[in-house]
Protein backbone atom coordinates (compact mmCIF):
# COMPACT_ATOMS: atom_id res chain seq x y z
CA UNK A 1 0.00 0.00 0.00
CA UNK A 2 1.44 3.37 -1.00
CA UNK A 3 2.23 6.09 1.95
CA UNK A 4 -0.23 8.24 0.55
CA UNK A 5 -2.54 5.52 1.23
CA UNK A 6 -1.72 5.28 4.19
CA UNK A 7 -2.15 8.84 5.28
CA UNK A 8 -5.64 8.91 3.98
CA UNK A 9 -6.17 5.71 6.23
CA UNK A 10 -5.01 6.87 8.78
CA UNK A 11 -6.98 10.39 8.55
CA UNK A 12 -10.04 8.34 7.64
CA UNK A 13 -9.46 6.43 11.07
CA UNK A 14 -9.30 9.69 13.02
CA UNK A 15 -12.62 11.14 11.81
CA UNK A 16 -10.69 14.19 9.96
CA UNK A 17 -11.09 15.27 6.64
CA UNK A 18 -8.14 17.18 4.66
CA UNK A 19 -7.92 19.32 1.16
CA UNK A 20 -5.91 18.98 -1.83
CA UNK A 21 -4.07 21.52 -3.42
CA UNK A 22 -1.38 21.91 -5.99
CA UNK A 23 0.78 22.83 -2.97
CA UNK A 24 -0.10 19.19 -1.56
CA UNK A 25 -2.17 18.11 1.32
CA UNK A 26 -2.78 20.42 4.08
CA UNK A 27 -2.51 19.07 7.51
CA UNK A 28 -5.50 21.56 9.27
CA UNK A 29 -8.18 19.34 9.47
CA UNK A 30 -11.72 20.60 7.61
CA UNK A 31 -13.26 21.21 10.81
CA UNK A 32 -10.93 23.76 12.35
CA UNK A 33 -11.40 26.01 9.11
CA UNK A 34 -14.79 26.32 9.39
CA UNK A 35 -14.73 29.30 11.97
CA UNK A 36 -17.18 31.44 10.69
CA UNK A 37 -16.06 34.95 10.29
CA UNK A 38 -18.34 37.52 9.31
CA UNK A 39 -16.72 40.67 7.68
CA UNK A 40 -16.92 44.24 8.33
CA UNK A 41 -20.16 46.27 7.29
CA UNK A 42 -19.67 48.16 3.99
CA UNK A 43 -19.64 52.01 4.77
CA UNK A 44 -20.87 54.70 2.22
CA UNK A 45 -17.70 56.01 0.87
CA UNK A 46 -16.32 52.91 1.41
CA UNK A 47 -13.95 51.51 -1.44
CA UNK A 48 -15.11 48.93 -3.44
CA UNK A 49 -11.96 46.50 -5.51
CA UNK A 50 -13.48 45.46 -8.95
CA UNK A 51 -12.27 42.13 -10.15
CA UNK A 52 -13.38 39.89 -13.38
CA UNK A 53 -12.65 36.45 -11.70
CA UNK A 54 -13.88 34.49 -15.23
CA UNK A 55 -14.66 35.81 -18.43
CA UNK A 56 -13.49 39.54 -19.67
CA UNK A 57 -15.68 42.36 -19.45
CA UNK A 58 -16.49 45.04 -22.37
CA UNK A 59 -14.89 48.22 -21.07
CA UNK A 60 -18.13 50.25 -21.90
CA UNK A 61 -20.29 48.41 -19.51
CA UNK A 62 -17.64 48.27 -17.17
CA UNK A 63 -17.10 52.13 -16.77
CA UNK A 64 -21.29 52.04 -16.57
CA UNK A 65 -20.69 49.82 -13.37
CA UNK A 66 -18.22 52.08 -12.12
CA UNK A 67 -20.70 54.62 -12.64
CA UNK A 68 -23.27 52.80 -10.93
CA UNK A 69 -21.22 52.69 -8.08
CA UNK A 70 -19.67 55.36 -7.72
CA UNK A 71 -23.84 56.84 -8.12
CA UNK A 72 -24.79 54.70 -4.53
CA UNK A 73 -21.63 56.80 -2.84
CA UNK A 74 -18.48 54.45 -3.21
CA UNK A 75 -15.20 54.88 -4.21
CA UNK A 76 -13.75 51.98 -6.57
CA UNK A 77 -10.59 50.56 -7.52
CA UNK A 78 -9.02 48.45 -10.24
CA UNK A 79 -5.51 47.31 -11.51
CA UNK A 80 -5.15 46.99 -15.29
CA UNK A 81 -5.80 43.11 -15.08
CA UNK A 82 -9.24 43.41 -15.42
CA UNK A 83 -9.53 45.10 -19.23
CA UNK A 84 -6.82 42.48 -20.39
CA UNK A 85 -7.78 39.55 -22.12
CA UNK A 86 -6.77 35.80 -22.24
CA UNK A 87 -8.98 34.04 -24.65
CA UNK A 88 -12.56 34.46 -23.19
CA UNK A 89 -11.06 35.01 -20.00
CA UNK A 90 -10.35 38.44 -18.77
CA UNK A 91 -6.29 37.44 -18.21
CA UNK A 92 -4.67 34.22 -16.91
CA UNK A 93 -5.17 32.12 -14.44
CA UNK A 94 -2.38 33.27 -12.40
CA UNK A 95 -3.02 36.83 -12.88
CA UNK A 96 -6.78 36.48 -12.28
CA UNK A 97 -5.88 34.94 -8.97
CA UNK A 98 -3.36 37.31 -7.92
CA UNK A 99 -5.57 40.41 -8.38
CA UNK A 100 -8.28 38.79 -5.94
CA UNK A 101 -5.48 38.12 -3.79
CA UNK A 102 -4.79 41.64 -4.01
CA UNK A 103 -8.06 42.76 -3.38
CA UNK A 104 -8.41 41.25 -0.26
CA UNK A 105 -4.76 42.30 0.67
CA UNK A 106 -5.27 45.91 -0.37
CA UNK A 107 -5.93 47.78 2.81
CA UNK A 108 -7.30 50.40 1.46
CA UNK A 109 -10.02 48.19 -0.38
CA UNK A 110 -13.05 48.05 1.87
CA UNK A 111 -15.01 44.98 -0.09
CA UNK A 112 -14.80 43.42 -3.27
CA UNK A 113 -17.17 43.31 -5.88
CA UNK A 114 -17.42 40.87 -9.20
CA UNK A 115 -17.75 43.24 -12.25
CA UNK A 116 -19.52 40.12 -14.21
CA UNK A 117 -19.99 35.93 -13.62
CA UNK A 118 -19.12 33.79 -17.05
CA UNK A 119 -16.85 31.32 -16.40
CA UNK A 120 -13.64 30.66 -14.99
CA UNK A 121 -13.60 30.77 -11.16
CA UNK A 122 -13.06 27.18 -11.41
CA UNK A 123 -9.90 26.97 -12.60
CA UNK A 124 -8.36 29.49 -9.84
CA UNK A 125 -9.51 27.61 -6.61
CA UNK A 126 -6.18 25.95 -5.91
CA UNK A 127 -4.32 29.06 -6.86
CA UNK A 128 -5.89 31.29 -4.13
CA UNK A 129 -3.84 31.51 -0.82
CA UNK A 130 -6.40 31.00 1.71
CA UNK A 131 -4.74 31.27 5.01
CA UNK A 132 -3.92 35.37 3.71
CA UNK A 133 -8.11 35.68 2.97
CA UNK A 134 -9.09 34.53 6.22
CA UNK A 135 -6.36 37.36 7.71
CA UNK A 136 -7.84 39.45 5.55
CA UNK A 137 -11.63 39.30 5.69
CA UNK A 138 -14.05 41.23 3.51
CA UNK A 139 -17.27 41.15 1.71
CA UNK A 140 -16.87 39.61 -1.80
CA UNK A 141 -19.89 39.88 -3.74
CA UNK A 142 -21.08 38.12 -7.06
CA UNK A 143 -22.93 35.49 -9.30
CA UNK A 144 -23.40 32.89 -11.46
CA UNK A 145 -19.54 31.22 -12.09
CA UNK A 146 -19.06 33.55 -8.65
CA UNK A 147 -20.27 30.79 -6.93
CA UNK A 148 -17.26 28.62 -7.02
CA UNK A 149 -15.17 31.24 -5.06
CA UNK A 150 -17.94 32.49 -2.21
CA UNK A 151 -18.65 28.90 -1.19
CA UNK A 152 -15.14 27.37 -1.83
CA UNK A 153 -14.23 30.57 0.36
CA UNK A 154 -16.54 29.48 3.25
CA UNK A 155 -15.80 26.50 3.32
CA UNK A 156 -12.26 27.13 3.41
CA UNK A 157 -11.82 29.82 5.88
CA UNK A 158 -15.40 30.46 7.16
CA UNK A 159 -15.63 33.72 5.63
CA UNK A 160 -19.21 34.71 4.96
CA UNK A 161 -19.78 35.47 1.05
CA UNK A 162 -22.37 37.05 -0.42
CA UNK A 163 -24.47 36.14 -3.69
CA UNK A 164 -25.66 39.23 -5.14
CA UNK A 165 -25.44 41.53 -7.95
CA UNK A 166 -21.97 41.85 -10.16
CA UNK A 167 -21.28 45.50 -11.19
CA UNK A 168 -23.34 44.98 -14.45
CA UNK A 169 -26.43 44.25 -12.86
CA UNK A 170 -26.41 46.34 -10.23
CA UNK A 171 -28.47 48.82 -11.97
CA UNK A 172 -31.66 48.25 -9.99
CA UNK A 173 -33.16 49.78 -6.69
CA UNK A 174 -34.42 46.19 -5.84
CA UNK A 175 -30.98 44.96 -6.28
CA UNK A 176 -29.51 47.78 -4.47
CA UNK A 177 -31.92 48.00 -1.77
CA UNK A 178 -30.85 44.22 -0.37
CA UNK A 179 -27.13 44.89 -1.33
CA UNK A 180 -27.37 48.06 1.41
CA UNK A 181 -29.60 45.75 3.55
CA UNK A 182 -27.15 43.47 3.94
CA UNK A 183 -23.80 44.23 3.20
CA UNK A 184 -23.79 47.48 4.72
CA UNK A 185 -27.04 47.39 7.49
CA UNK A 186 -26.63 43.80 8.44
CA UNK A 187 -30.04 43.91 10.90
CA UNK A 188 -30.77 40.87 13.43
CA UNK A 189 -33.59 39.59 11.47
CA UNK A 190 -34.57 40.28 7.72
CA UNK A 191 -37.76 39.00 5.68
CA UNK A 192 -36.44 38.17 1.61
CA UNK A 193 -39.05 40.17 0.10
CA UNK A 194 -39.80 38.97 -3.15
CA UNK A 195 -39.85 41.77 -5.99
CA UNK A 196 -43.57 42.40 -6.87
CA UNK A 197 -43.23 42.81 -10.72
CA UNK A 198 -44.27 45.09 -12.86
CA UNK A 199 -43.80 44.49 -16.24
CA UNK A 200 -47.22 42.38 -17.09
CA UNK A 201 -44.99 39.87 -19.53
CA UNK A 202 -43.49 38.56 -16.49
CA UNK A 203 -46.51 37.71 -14.80
CA UNK A 204 -47.05 35.56 -18.54
CA UNK A 205 -43.86 34.30 -18.18
CA UNK A 206 -43.54 30.85 -16.71
CA UNK A 207 -40.16 31.29 -15.71
CA UNK A 208 -41.58 33.80 -13.02
CA UNK A 209 -43.83 31.76 -11.85
CA UNK A 210 -43.77 30.95 -7.51
CA UNK A 211 -44.95 27.80 -6.50
CA UNK A 212 -44.06 25.51 -3.54
CA UNK A 213 -42.63 22.32 -4.83
CA UNK A 214 -42.92 20.40 -1.44
CA UNK A 215 -44.37 22.11 1.84
CA UNK A 216 -42.99 22.44 4.95
CA UNK A 217 -40.22 24.49 7.06
CA UNK A 218 -36.45 24.23 7.60
CA UNK A 219 -33.90 26.35 9.43
CA UNK A 220 -30.39 26.17 8.66
CA UNK A 221 -27.11 28.06 7.26
CA UNK A 222 -27.55 29.25 3.28
CA UNK A 223 -25.43 27.28 0.60
CA UNK A 224 -25.37 27.90 -3.16
CA UNK A 225 -25.82 29.73 -6.30
CA UNK A 226 -25.54 28.32 -9.92
CA UNK A 227 -26.99 25.07 -10.32
CA UNK A 228 -24.11 24.34 -12.96
CA UNK A 229 -21.32 25.49 -10.49
CA UNK A 230 -23.05 23.51 -7.88
CA UNK A 231 -23.00 20.42 -10.28
CA UNK A 232 -19.59 21.08 -11.35
CA UNK A 233 -18.04 21.06 -7.86
CA UNK A 234 -19.27 17.55 -6.75
CA UNK A 235 -16.40 15.10 -6.72
CA UNK A 236 -13.96 17.70 -6.16
CA UNK A 237 -12.14 19.03 -3.01
CA UNK A 238 -14.42 21.86 -2.99
CA UNK A 239 -18.00 20.38 -3.07
CA UNK A 240 -20.85 21.51 -0.54
CA UNK A 241 -21.92 20.09 2.19
CA UNK A 242 -25.44 20.36 2.24
CA UNK A 243 -26.45 18.73 5.42
CA UNK A 244 -28.61 20.61 7.55
CA UNK A 245 -28.56 23.93 4.93
CA UNK A 246 -30.71 25.61 3.23
CA UNK A 247 -29.48 24.94 -0.38
CA UNK A 248 -30.62 27.83 -2.80
CA UNK A 249 -29.90 27.50 -7.27
CA UNK A 250 -30.74 29.32 -9.67
CA UNK A 251 -29.69 28.82 -13.71
CA UNK A 252 -29.74 30.18 -17.07
CA UNK A 253 -30.34 29.55 -20.72
CA UNK A 254 -30.14 25.89 -19.99
CA UNK A 255 -33.11 23.08 -21.89
CA UNK A 256 -35.41 20.94 -19.33
CA UNK A 257 -32.92 18.11 -20.28
CA UNK A 258 -30.56 19.67 -19.20
CA UNK A 259 -32.09 20.91 -15.87
CA UNK A 260 -32.95 17.57 -15.65
CA UNK A 261 -29.64 15.65 -15.79
CA UNK A 262 -28.11 18.22 -13.11
CA UNK A 263 -31.29 18.12 -10.34
CA UNK A 264 -30.80 14.37 -10.89
CA UNK A 265 -27.08 14.66 -10.01
CA UNK A 266 -27.80 17.05 -7.30
CA UNK A 267 -30.36 14.78 -5.94
CA UNK A 268 -27.88 11.87 -5.79
CA UNK A 269 -25.06 13.58 -3.79
CA UNK A 270 -24.54 12.14 -0.64
CA UNK A 271 -25.31 14.91 1.64
CA UNK A 272 -28.53 16.24 -0.06
CA UNK A 273 -30.83 14.29 1.40
CA UNK A 274 -29.73 15.71 4.44
CA UNK A 275 -30.57 19.43 3.36
CA UNK A 276 -32.74 21.73 5.55
CA UNK A 277 -34.40 23.08 2.69
CA UNK A 278 -33.94 23.41 -1.14
CA UNK A 279 -34.78 27.24 -2.69
CA UNK A 280 -35.32 27.76 -6.53
CA UNK A 281 -34.96 30.85 -7.57
CA UNK A 282 -35.72 32.91 -11.10
CA UNK A 283 -34.41 30.03 -14.37
CA UNK A 284 -34.41 32.27 -16.90
CA UNK A 285 -34.38 30.91 -20.74
CA UNK A 286 -35.05 27.82 -19.05
CA UNK A 287 -38.31 26.79 -19.83
CA UNK A 288 -39.83 25.63 -22.89
CA UNK A 289 -43.59 25.28 -24.60
CA UNK A 290 -45.01 21.55 -23.91
CA UNK A 291 -44.58 19.11 -26.17
CA UNK A 292 -45.19 15.39 -27.17
CA UNK A 293 -41.74 14.85 -26.73
CA UNK A 294 -40.28 17.10 -23.86
CA UNK A 295 -41.28 18.14 -20.40
CA UNK A 296 -41.55 21.84 -19.46
CA UNK A 297 -39.05 23.27 -16.51
CA UNK A 298 -41.51 23.12 -14.16
CA UNK A 299 -42.32 19.19 -14.78
CA UNK A 300 -38.64 18.90 -14.25
CA UNK A 301 -38.32 20.61 -11.03
CA UNK A 302 -41.20 18.88 -9.81
CA UNK A 303 -40.32 15.43 -10.52
CA UNK A 304 -36.51 15.32 -9.46
CA UNK A 305 -36.96 17.67 -6.29
CA UNK A 306 -40.50 17.05 -4.45
CA UNK A 307 -39.84 13.40 -4.03
CA UNK A 308 -36.67 14.21 -1.74
CA UNK A 309 -39.49 15.15 0.82
CA UNK A 310 -37.31 18.46 1.32
CA UNK A 311 -38.87 21.29 1.68
CA UNK A 312 -38.64 23.54 -1.50
CA UNK A 313 -40.32 26.45 -3.46
CA UNK A 314 -39.36 28.12 -7.02
CA UNK A 315 -39.62 31.67 -7.95
CA UNK A 316 -37.37 33.73 -5.75
CA UNK A 317 -36.20 37.30 -7.13
CA UNK A 318 -32.36 35.96 -7.72
CA UNK A 319 -30.93 34.42 -10.46
CA UNK A 320 -29.80 35.85 -13.78
CA UNK A 321 -32.44 38.46 -13.56
CA UNK A 322 -32.50 42.27 -13.45
CA UNK A 323 -33.86 42.06 -9.68
CA UNK A 324 -31.15 40.52 -7.70
CA UNK A 325 -31.30 39.71 -3.98
CA UNK A 326 -28.42 39.79 -1.99
CA UNK A 327 -27.83 36.18 -0.32
CA UNK A 328 -25.36 35.49 2.27
CA UNK A 329 -23.23 32.34 2.13
CA UNK A 330 -23.23 30.74 5.82
CA UNK A 331 -25.68 32.46 7.62
CA UNK A 332 -28.58 31.34 9.73
CA UNK A 333 -32.55 31.77 8.02
CA UNK A 334 -35.58 29.98 8.24
CA UNK A 335 -37.38 29.03 5.57
CA UNK A 336 -41.54 28.47 4.59
CA UNK A 337 -41.55 26.47 1.44
CA UNK A 338 -45.70 26.67 1.80
CA UNK A 339 -45.65 30.66 2.88
CA UNK A 340 -42.71 30.78 -0.01
CA UNK A 341 -41.02 32.94 2.61
CA UNK A 342 -37.32 33.15 3.32
CA UNK A 343 -36.12 35.12 6.44
CA UNK A 344 -32.38 35.94 7.82
CA UNK A 345 -32.16 35.14 11.69
CA UNK A 346 -28.57 37.08 12.04
CA UNK A 347 -26.66 39.92 10.57
CA UNK A 348 -24.14 38.93 8.19
CA UNK A 349 -21.13 41.30 8.85
CA UNK A 350 -20.33 42.95 11.71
Amino acid sequence: MSKRRVFLKSLAALGTTTLLHKTGWSQVPLESRQTRIKPKKLKKGGTIGLVAPGYSIDPEKFYLAVETLEKMGFKTHHTHRILDYEGYFSNTDEERAKDLMEMFTNPNVDAILCARGGYGCTRILDLLDYDTIKQNPKPLIGFSDITALINTIYKETGLVGFHGPVGTTLDDEYSQTYFKRIVMEGPEILPMKNVILSDPEDYMNSEYHRYTIYGGTGEGELVGGNLSLVTAMMGTPYEIDFTDKLVFLEEVEEAPYRIDRMLTQFAASATLPKAKGIILGVFKGCDRLKTSDNFTLKEVIMDRIAPLGIPAMYGMSFGHVPHNLTIPIGINAYFDAHKKRLRLLEPAVS
